[in-house]
C-alpha cells in the first residue's frame, strides 16, 4: 500500500511538473470579448499553455503597457489600430518572428520586419437605425447636410483604435473640412465603440459615423434595427496587429500563440466573429468581403505621425 501511494505521488508530481513546464502566455487583446475568450480556451486545450488575458480598448491596452513599462507582463499584444502597432515597433518594443502560415496572409498585413501580424481586420462604415432612416447611402461629407443635424455620433477615436486609424486616414487623404462640418452639424462622441453603437441602437441618434463593422454585423444578426454601408469615397480597412513583445517573459509561448492565431481553427473563429480573416485562403459569407469594401489608399507612416493629434482634435471639435 505504501509503495502504491509513493508511486501514485510520484506520478502526480511528474504530471504536475509536465503541466507546469508548458507555462503561461499573457495576451492583451481588444474586443470582441467572445472571440478573445474562445481563442484563449482553444489554445489552452491544444497546447496545455495557460492563457492569461487582459481585454480592453486599444487606448486601455496602451495605457496598461505604459504603467507596466518598468516591469513587463505582456507576451503578446493585439491592438485594433495598425498605426499604434507601428508606433510600438518604431519605439523598439517588438520582437521579429516569421510565423507559420505567414505566406498565406493578406498582402500588406505583415510588415517588412515581420513584427506586426494582421491576423484579422475590421473596417469602419456608416451604421444607421432603420427605424429612423429606412435607407441611407450618403457619403462622409454629405452627412454634414442640415437634414442630419444633431443626429450623428462617432466613437471616441482616443479609445477606439479602428476609429483613430480612420480619422488619420481620412484626414491624410482629404483634410479636415468634412470633420469640421460634421462637428458644426452637431456630431457627438458618446464614448468608445460599444457606447457609440448603443446610442444608435436605442435611437438617441440615427447615425453612427466610423462605426466598426463587426459590431454592426453582430447586432444585425441578433435582430437589432440597424444597417451598415461603406461610403463611396472609401474607408480604412484596419488590420488588427498581433505582436510579440521584445520584453516578453515567455517568449517561446508568445511565438506559439502567434502561430496559433494564423491557424485554420483560429481564423475560422475570426470569421465567426464577423471580422475579416488575416489569411487569403479562408472563406466566409457572413459579411462584406475585402474586395467589396471601397478603400482609402492608406499611407500608414503618414497616418501614424498624425493619428494621436487627429484623434484628440475630433474630441475638441465635438465639444464645441
Amino acid at each position: 500500500m505504501k509503495k502504491a501511494i509513493i508511486v501514485l505521488t510520484l506520478l502526480l508530481s511528474v504530471l504536475s511538473l509536465s503541466a507546469a513546464d508548458n507555462g503561461i502566455v499573457t495576451v492583451y487583446m481588444p474586443s470582441p470579448a467572445g472571440l478573445a475568450n474562445k481563442l484563449a480556451a482553444d489554445f489552452e486545450a491544444k497546447t496545455g499553455i495557460e492563457v492569461r488575458t487582459f481585454q480592453g480598448t486599444t487606448g486601455e491596452i496602451l495605457a496598461r503597457l505604459e504603467t507596466e513599462k518598468a516591469n513587463p507582463v505582456a507576451d503578446v499584444v493585439i491592438l485594433a489600430s495598425w498605426s499604434d502597432g507601428l508606433s510600438m515597433k518604431n519605439s523598439g518594443q517588438l520582437e521579429s518572428y516569421v510565423p507559420k502560415n505567414a505566406d498565406k496572409m493578406v498582402p500588406g498585413w505583415i510588415d517588412s520586419d515581420s513584427t506586426l501580424f494582421g491576423y484579422s481586420a475590421s473596417a469602419v462604415g456608416v451604421i444607421y437605425n432603420t427605424l429612423i432612416y429606412t435607407e441611407l447611402n450618403a457619403d462622409w461629407a454629405e452627412l454634414a447636410d442640415s437634414q442630419y443635424k444633431n443626429d450623428i455620433a462617432i466613437p471616441d477615436p482616443e479609445l477606439s483604435g479602428a476609429c483613430k486609424d480612420f480619422v488619420s486616414g481620412y484626414v491624410n487623404a482629404f483634410g479636415w473640412d468634412t470633420f469640421e462640418a460634421l462637428a458644426e452639424n452637431g456630431m457627438i462622441v458618446p464614448g468608445a465603440n460599444k457606447a457609440a453603437l448603443e446610442a444608435v441602437t436605442t435611437g438617441e441618434v440615427g447615425i453612427l459615423l466610423a462605426g466598426v463593422d463587426y459590431n454592426a454585423y453582430s447586432s444585425i444578426a441578433k435582430g437589432e434595427p440597424l444597417a451598415i454601408y461603406y461610403p463611396a469615397s472609401g474607408t480604412v480597412v484596419n488590420p488588427r496587429p498581433a505582436m510579440i513583445m521584445k520584453a516578453a517573459p515567455d517568449m517561446d509561448n508568445a511565438k506559439a500563440f502567434i502561430d496559433y492565431l494564423l491557424s485554420d481553427d483560429a481564423q475560422k473563429m475570426v470569421t465567426d466573429a464577423y471580422l475579416l480573416p488575416g489569411r487569403t485562403d479562408i472563406e466566409y459569407s457572413n459579411r462584406s468581403t475585402l474586395d467589396q469594401i471601397p478603400q482609402i489608399e492608406c499611407d500608414w507612416d503618414a497616418m501614424m505621425a498624425i493619428a494621436s493629434d487627429s484623434a484628440a482634435r475630433i474630441n475638441e471639435l465635438c465639444e464645441r
